[in-house]
């Protein structure tokens, strides 16, 4: 029996392999996988990468047999790796950190006390602004060392991996509310279509929340078609974001 050959990388696969995987969205777009592809789409240059800084840039040039250009200040400047710490006598438990990590780094729950595992963290710091109290700050843990001399590639694979699994977790879930949704509907339909003597004023009332229903059930529907065109679809880029 042949066996198939597994598909060649793409040209975004080979620039995602090349990117630090911080998921910081400082390049313009909302991950390290939609700027690769917008870099192998040509709508996105190779130097909008703060995390990756300098050598990043000579990474992606080598590759794509570029010119070497400095990075761009507007996307951010190359520092010091930093990693987030909460202080936890004013942590409320609000719970939007953890919303806003995109690898899985903080632990807690709602109304308890939240902290980073700074070992996963990427030092993306997009848990600082959704924090309604001020009690997270970046604290700068890998010295004068900046770009992949304060990173590795096995970091990055790391944070990669928890990345994409996070991401799948959360499909899962909208995918299985949105099922229990559409379950609960078709229940409720089922309840008011039963035929059964009715006054007029009765059945109006059934007519309404029959109505109420179906309109309910086409929304689910354009929703559950607009996330796989999502899923097929380039992300638009976002607004570049800024070191503070």
């Amino acid at each position: 029996m042949t066996v198939p050959h597994p598909a060649p990388p793409s040209l975004a696969d080979q620039i995602e392999d090349l990117l630090p995987q911080t998921q910081c969205t400082k390049c313009g777009y909302n991950g390290c996988r939609p700027y690769a592809e917008a870099i192998a789409a040509g709508s996105a240059d190779i130097n909008q990468c703060p995390p990756g800084g300098a050598q990043g840039i000579v990474r992606l040039a080598g590759l794509l047999g570029k010119k070497v250009i400095p990075l761009n200040p507007v996307n951010g400047l190359e520092r010091p790796r930093s990693v987030a710490y909460i202080d936890e006598s004013l942590c409320i438990g609000c719970t939007l950190c953890i919303q806003a990590c995109p690898v899985d780094a903080i632990v807690g729950a709602a109304k308890q006390m939240h902290t980073v595992v700074s070992s996963l963290c990427t030092g993306c710091d997009l848990c600082v602004a959704p924090c309604p109290v001020d009690c997270i700050v970046m604290y700068p843990v890998s010295g004068d060392a900046t770009g992949w001399d304060a990173w590795s590639q096995a970091e990055a694979d790391d944070a990669r991996a928890r990345h994409d699994f996070r991401t799948r977790r959360l499909r899962r879930e909208a995918e299985a509310n949105d099922a229990r949704l559409a379950a609960k509907a078709v229940a409720k339909m089922q309840e008011v279509t039963q035929e059964v003597p009715v006054t007029p004023d009765e059945q109006a009332e059934k007519e309404r929340k029959r109505a109420i229903i179906a309109a309910a059930m086409e929304r689910a529907r354009a929703k559950a078609a607009a996330s796989v065109a999502a899923q097929t679809e380039p992300p638009a880029p976002t607004t570049p974001k800024k070191d503070a």
